[in-house]
């Protein structure tokens, strides 16, 4: 009911919908508990005659949405009545109107004028939807607005709207987390007649799914008794355990970030460690509580509620464990084992642990955990599912898109697809590399098949990309070679010296000439020789990304040195007057360096990571789990 851009809520008061909590992620809705009375505005605008409504309701909804008070302080001098009274077919007041439009200064100002106009009681009444202005505001995010009507009548932070949600509820259900953490503080820690450990569970869970993880902390804190309803529990675990991203620790300023992602390439690190994020501090409060109950209280908790399937078997959807293990949720995985390290051996309605998971899925960091287990990863990479794969299996077919989204290029997809497949080879026993499953596929044969079109495309892209660098390479090779035989200043024609060659320009440009020839006939030679490569499975491993990087790395080289050699010739002919042209130049000449940086500096970076830092993408040195 707003204009687009604007916090305005979108849904409540024009298409007349009643907002309610919904299901939770692992349980039924709850039956509708409406308040047992409604609070509705004066209703004359709709009775008889659309006289009225068309001459004063219309133009006040309009001076409402747009926060014209001058419009709307003349219709209410000439009918007081309206300030109390529905202009809308679901009953909001201009006050519900202005709550929910567009935080503007206009809006902020109409509202505070209209509450002064108003008596304490008119801010409790309700739309419809049994919604007052106050919880259309916390929808909306209107934080002054909602001020104002707090300051008015505080007892609107407790009246509960549909199915007995209170504005803080609605405030978290929208995700509006300024309005949050102010009703937050103003409802006194949800202490109050209509606050019950149900709506406060709401307001806990839709703080999680929103991220306001703040406020959320303060609410297990606040109210302990919240941490012993296993269903809430449940449902908290379950959010969590798909925000992997809310478990990153808070970084460093970005100055000290540049020098740690400039060291890491070189598996080095420098600098303090992440702040623990506020999600891990709410995990480990909730985990605390859960781990010392019996053990099927926690597997209930852990596996969530049974769903019915058409065969007439039950599955379990939304095991916590295994969805984080889906999402790489390696941080809330390592909370719970650390308190329940039998959760290792859990498997899902498919048969498989956690690492066939990660496998599946590509989560290195789940899968490295298995080297901080000992022998019982001997016991556990044999496992095979309910199809008979074993881990094998399961790294043999290809790899989520997903997953490789901050990969360049499909060589190196390719590339990292055939590092897991060695890896989980090597780790798995010997006598299982050959094993078939139900299907009587072999692992290699099933990844051959599987990577068919990766290495299809990865052969394609890698000879377009060698193609194109090939030509850059040729041209830069073709200029400075003919830039050697006519030197800046010319030569003497008997002797055949330079003019200059005692200037110091001139021995650089010569140097660079000749430095930019070289690495460009290289870089040449190192394209012509991933053209002719034979692109079979294990070239991808090594080969061919060693060669794109060093063919990269000498064509930004040869295009580097070709800037210096064409400044340096400045330098030379213009020694003695005009020297603002050479450095204006040298300046100029930066430019194309510097952009061919920043264009290829992500696909140079992934290709040496690929081929060096990917070594270290197994058997980390820093422990995660144990330490």
């Amino acid at each position: 009911m707003s204009r687009p851009g604007g916090h305005a809520i979108p849904l409540i008061p024009i298409n007349h919908t009643v907002v309610s909590i919904g299901p939770s992620p692992t349980q039924p809705p709850t039956p509708p508990q409406a308040p047992p009375t409604l609070n509705l505005p004066l209703q004359d605008l709709f009775q008889g005659s659309r006289e009225n409504y068309v001459l004063y309701g219309v133009p006040l909804y309009e001076a409402s949405i747009k926060g014209d008070w001058k419009a709307a302080e003349a219709i209410l001098k000439e009918k007081p009545d309206l300030i109390r009274s529905a202009i809308t077919e679901n009953g909001e007041t201009a006050l519900h109107i202005a709550a929910s439009a567009e935080s503007t200064k206009d809006v902020e100002e109409f509202v505070e004028n209209l509450v002064n106009l108003m008596e304490k009681k008119d801010l409790e009444l309700q739309n419809k939807n049994y919604n007052t202005a106050l919880s259309l505001a916390a929808a909306a995010g209107n934080v002054k607005t909602a001020k104002s009507m707090v300051k008015k009548n505080e007892i609107v932070l407790e009246l509960p709207g549909n199915n007995n949600t209170m504005p803080l509820y609605m405030a978290a259900l929208f995700a509006r987390s300024d309005m949050v953490r102010y009703l937050y503080e103003s409802s006194k820690k949800m202490v109050g007649d209509f606050w019950t450990h149900e709506n406060r569970g709401w307001v806990l869970q839709k703080c999680v799914e929103a991220d306001i993880f703040d406020v959320a902390l303060k609410i297990v804190n606040d109210c302990p008794e919240l941490t012993a309803k296993k269903g809430l529990l449940t449902d908290v675990l379950y959010l969590l355990a798909q925000k992997p991203k809310a478990f990153k620790g808070i970084k460093p300023n970005i100055i000290l970030r540049g020098i740690r992602s400039f060291f890491g390439v070189f598996h080095l690190k420098v600098g303090p460690a992440d702040k623990e994020s506020e999600a891990l501090r709410l995990l480990r409060i909730l985990w605390k509580n859960i781990a010392i109950k019996p053990k099927s209280e926690i597997d209930d908790i852990i596996r969530g509620q049974p769903v019915r399937q058409p065969n007439g078997s039950t599955k379990y959807p939304s095991r916590v464990l295994f969805i984080a293990a889906k999402m790489g949720n390696w941080k809330f995985i390592v909370e719970l084992i650390k308190s329940y390290p039998d959760l290792i051996w859990k498997q899902d309605d498919k048969g498989q642990t956690i690492f066939h998971v990660a496998v599946k899925r590509r989560h290195e960091k789940i899968y490295n955990l298995l080297y901080e287990i000992g022998a019982m990863k001997d016991l556990i990479t044999p496992i095979k599912d309910k199809q008979s794969n074993n881990m094998l299996h399961l790294v043999a077919k290809s790899g989520k898109p997903k997953r490789y989204q901050n990969v360049s290029g499909v060589a190196l997809q390719m590339q990292r697809e055939l590092l897991w497949f060695r890896e989980v080879e090597q780790m798995i026993p010997p006598s299982y590399r050959l094993r078939k499953n139900l299907k009587g596929e072999i692992p290699h044969d099933l990844f051959t098949a599987k990577h068919a079109d990766l290495v299809a495309n990865g052969e394609k892209w890698m000879k377009d990309t060698a193609s194109q660098c090939m030509v850059v390479a040729t041209l830069i090779a073709t200029i400075v070679f003919a830039a050697a035989f006519t030197l800046p200043g010319s030569y003497d024609q008997d002797t055949g010296i330079p003019f200059f060659r005692q200037k110091p320009s001139l021995i650089v440009f010569v140097i660079s000439d000749a430095v930019s020839l070289i690495f460009s006939s290289t870089s040449v030679l190192i394209f012509l020789a991933i053209l002719t490569s034979r692109y079979a499975e294990r070239d991808f491993l090594e080969s061919l990304p060693k060669k794109l990087m060093f063919g990269l790395a000498s064509l930004f080289l040869s295009i580097m040195t070709m800037m210096v050699a064409f400044s340096a010739s400045f330098f030379v002919l213009y020694h003695k007057n005009l020297k603002w042209v050479p450095i204006t130049v040298t300046g100029m000449a930066a430019i194309p360096v510097v952009l061919f940086a920043i264009l290829q500096f992500r696909l140079l970076k992934d290709v040496f990571y690929s081929t060096y830092q990917s070594r270290y993408l197994f058997k980390p040195k820093q422990r995660l789990l144990y330490f």
